[in-house]
């Protein structure tokens, strides 16, 4: 099967080949299924080009809404009974990937002054949804986003334009937060919490993207030798950035993506963000992925032996919701997992990337089908 970007196979195997199964609980995951059971009942996911569709999931989170859950293990064999698991296997022989991803919390002001200077922005009126019907010869398949001026459709502006000024006086600003370095990493995550001066807390998510693709900083550091491979982290980045300030612009510029929010539900501000699933995230069960391979809500068992610190020292394996997605998630075995909100899910998140193996449950309704 191909994606267009990799090629691979689903291989089919039993819930005793899953290491890690029989100690994992998974019964949170039944209110997050049953908000995506309702949100598919009014607008269906889209379908990835593995073709399971919200159909074949909505007869999954119809039986678990009326399933008899008591514990660990009778989760477990709801799973076993209505789900056929198969582990995805690259035809490159390469192992599947996970990193991880948080909800920031940062200082922010509404107003701008001397301290607060750097904005969060709402999309512009000007940003339009591109796809084979509109989209212009010169303009890469891979932009979903570009600009409509005096009838002509192009490329967005990038980063540095915009952080050169391109949007000024549009009014598009939802706060203001005291360092770019901030700004920057949550458009890498793509939602946040903003703490205002007076304690207000407030929240933003993803709304669009300019349209260019995702270029990783801290492969751009690599390469230049500024920071070992093995050192790489989101840590390791931010505390470059803060000793060579007057190289931010460059390195960050090198990212030409560009993220827009929008304000968010404050309310249960206790759970997760509501990211492109439109449910609320749950912490260590949430993963993005490649949407244009796989459909939000489907069932995801993550393997990975060398990512112990999220599990107290143990080997992660857990069964994850597939719930949003992200512009460096490329491929049917790439994921990243979401540890929470705050400072110390931040710690968990900047240091994960680790092999992994990623077997998808797939309702048995349509397993036959991968056969």
């Amino acid at each position: 099967m191909s994606d267009g970007q990799a090629d691979f196979t689903l291989h089919p195997i039993s819930f005793d080949e899953l290491k890690g199964w029989k100690d994992d609980d998974p019964s949170s995951l039944f209110e997050v299924m049953d908000a995506c059971r309702k949100h598919i009942a009014v607008k269906p996911y889209r379908t990835g080009s593995l073709g399971l569709t919200a159909a074949d999931l909505s007869a999954l989170l119809d039986k678990a809404r009326t399933a008899d859950i008591s514990d660990a293990a009778s989760t477990r064999r709801f799973f076993e009974e209505n789900c056929r698991p198969f582990l995805i296997r690259k035809s490159d022989g390469k192992p599947g990937f996970v990193t991880a991803f948080y909800e920031p919390e940062i200082a922010v002001s509404a107003v701008p002054d001397e301290v607060y200077r750097f904005p969060f922005y709402r999309r512009p009126e000007d940003l339009i949804d591109l796809d084979d019907s509109n989209r212009p010869a010169d303009i890469d398949p891979y932009y979903a986003f570009g600009r409509l001026a005096d009838g002509r459709i192009s490329a967005y502006p990038d980063r540095q334009m915009i952080d050169e000024g391109f949007l000024d006086g549009r009014g598009l600003e939802i706060a203001w937060a005291k360092s770019k370095v901030d700004v920057f990493f949550v458009h890498v995550q793509g939602a946040a919490r903003l703490r205002y001066p007076d304690g207000t807390i407030g929240r933003i998510t993803y709304a669009a993207k300019a349209g260019h693709p995702f270029s990783a900083v801290g492969k751009l550091l690599i390469e230049r030798g500024e920071i070992d491979r093995s050192r790489i982290s989101m840590q390791s980045i931010r505390a470059w950035l803060n000793a060579h300030p007057e190289q931010v612009d460059e390195v960050l510029w090198h990212n030409r993506s560009y993220i827009f929010f929008r304000a968010a539900e404050v309310e249960g501000i206790e759970a997760g963000p509501i990211a492109a699933a439109k449910v609320p995230l749950l912490a260590g069960r949430s993963l993005a992925v490649d949407r244009l391979i796989h459909t939000f809500g489907f069932p995801f068992f993550i393997r990975s032996e060398s990512l112990t610190h999220l599990d107290d020292g143990k080997p992660f394996a857990r069964l994850m919701l597939a719930l949003d997605t992200g512009s460096a998630i490329v491929g049917p075995a790439r994921g990243d997992i979401f540890t929470g909100s705050g400072d110390e899910a931040g710690e968990q998140a900047g240091t994960v990337r680790n092999d992994a193996d990623f077997v998808i449950l797939i309702p048995n309704g349509a397993a036959e089908r991968f056969l």
